[in-house]
């Protein structure tokens, strides 16, 4: 039954019908062909996406389209910039700390590629570093953006699982940390190894000036973040907050933005969110085949028999992971996978909030990897170098990303403890 409905959707999948369609039109076919009630499709979808906890999907997105027309994400570059950027290796620096500020706002990475992918490239080759380098470095931090609160992917799939969503994204920021920590170490090297950048005077009012600039746009994640982690506002309240605040700043600070920017900014917000939360309710609709299929129980024993330690069964889940989000869309694939593989995680002995954050890392890996690649393709547009050839400047990147991967499913710490500390 859950074979037929996977060989359905890849078929249509492959035939370039867009993943909630497929999704939806494999269920149905599956339900109908083993003489299941259809009712289910209405029910489960009806169900999946009556949560309070979703209104943060669409505002989270809101928040970060505000932040690029306002000029919100530009301030913080230039921020940054004026503290790090006369470094060796500075501006890679401020590429990477930029992403994570940008990210713990808009929640979204491709929202951090169409924002600061052009401010970082451009300051990055005018400044020595090559092309390549730039546009690779910049696509690999935008997948920070899906690690560190408030990630959109985490909140959907902490809300699929059945996770306290607050958390699950207190539990994204220690590997957001450490892959940002990691970056930053290779970046200091290829730029003394290879001579990138160049180096620049100490310029005290240039930074003072750039700080004063940029500190009320600094401001959106730190109110927010601080407000959701002390229990004032809950993930959606603080989602509400975000789109307050950035407009207040975009529109009676900056003046940058105005009520008919909204208006439209809204519209694109609500389309983007649309496609997310279609996946959610399809997938929803799906997990109900394969409960009564007991698919949850047959990956449980399969992964017993191959894996048998928590670190282990990690490591496998980890490689259909990475397989699998670079094939097709990471919500779409979180949707499918957490009902059949979070059961065997546990079963193993792995913390379900260890099982999803170590997921989320795992499948952020695809959106800048081909074929499918989001970020990927967005950064080729945004840098007008050729998706190959960032490939192979990226893979001493990927590279990283691997080794982050291996100490976060050796290390429950990593997710755990920011998580108890946070929540």
């Amino acid at each position: 039954m859950s074979a037929t409905l996977l060989l359905v959707f890849a078929v249509l999948a492959i035939l370039g019908i867009p993943l909630s369609v497929s999704l939806g039109l494999a269920t149905v076919g599956t339900l109908w062909w083993f003489d299941l009630p259809l009712s289910m499709l209405t029910q489960s979808m009806a169900t999946s996406i009556n949560s309070f906890l979703l209104i943060a999907v669409p505002l989270f997105i809101l928040a970060g389209q505000i932040m690029e027309r306002g000029g919100l994400s530009e301030r913080i570059f230039d921020a940054a910039e004026a503290m790090v950027g006369r470094l060796r290796g500075g501006l890679g620096h401020v590429n990477i700390a930029s992403s994570f500020v940008f990210g713990g706002i808009s929640g979204s990475s491709v929202a951090d590629i169409a924002s600061l992918g052009p401010i970082t490239i451009r300051s990055m080759t005018s400044r020595g570093y090559p092309l390549p380098y730039s546009a690779a470095l910049t696509l690999i931090t935008s997948t920070l953006a899906t690690l560190v609160p408030p990630s959109i992917l985490i909140i959907v799939a902490a809300a699929a699982a059945g996770q306290s969503v607050g958390g699950a994204l207190a539990g994204g920021l220690g590997p957001g940390l450490l892959l940002a920590f990691a970056l930053a170490s290779y970046n200091v090297f290829a730029a003394r190894r290879y001579g990138y950048g160049t180096l620049s005077a100490f310029d005290g009012r240039r930074m003072l000036r750039a700080l004063l600039r940029a500190a009320p746009s600094v401001g959106a994640p730190v109110i927010i973040l601080t407000g959701m982690f002390s229990g004032i506002v809950t993930p959606t309240e603080a989602a509400g907050l975000a789109v307050l605040y950035t407009f207040t700043v975009a529109a009676l600070v900056h003046r940058e933005a105005g009520w008919r920017d909204l208006w439209d900014l809204t519209v694109l917000a609500g389309q983007s969110a649309g496609s997310v939360l279609l996946i959610l309710m399809v997938a929803s609709a799906a997990t109900f085949v394969f409960t009564v299929d007991m698919l949850p129980q047959k990956a449980s024993g399969v992964l017993s028999l191959l894996g048998g330690s928590g670190f282990a069964t990690l490591l496998l889940m980890g490689l259909i992971f990475l397989i699998v989000g670079m094939l097709m869309d990471i919500v779409a694939a979180a949707l499918m996978l957490i009902p059949v593989l979070m059961p065997a995680a546990m079963t193993a002995g792995v913390h379900p909030m260890h099982f999803l954050i170590f997921m989320v890392a795992s499948l952020a890996v695809g959106l800048a990897s081909p074929p499918v690649g989001t970020c990927l393709f967005a950064t080729a547009y945004v840098s007008k170098v050729p998706a190959e050839k960032i490939v192979i400047a990226a893979l001493p990147f990927y590279a990283i990303n691997i080794i982050v991967l291996l100490l976060v499913a050796a290390l429950p710490q990593i997710v755990l403890w920011p998580m108890a500390w946070l929540t």
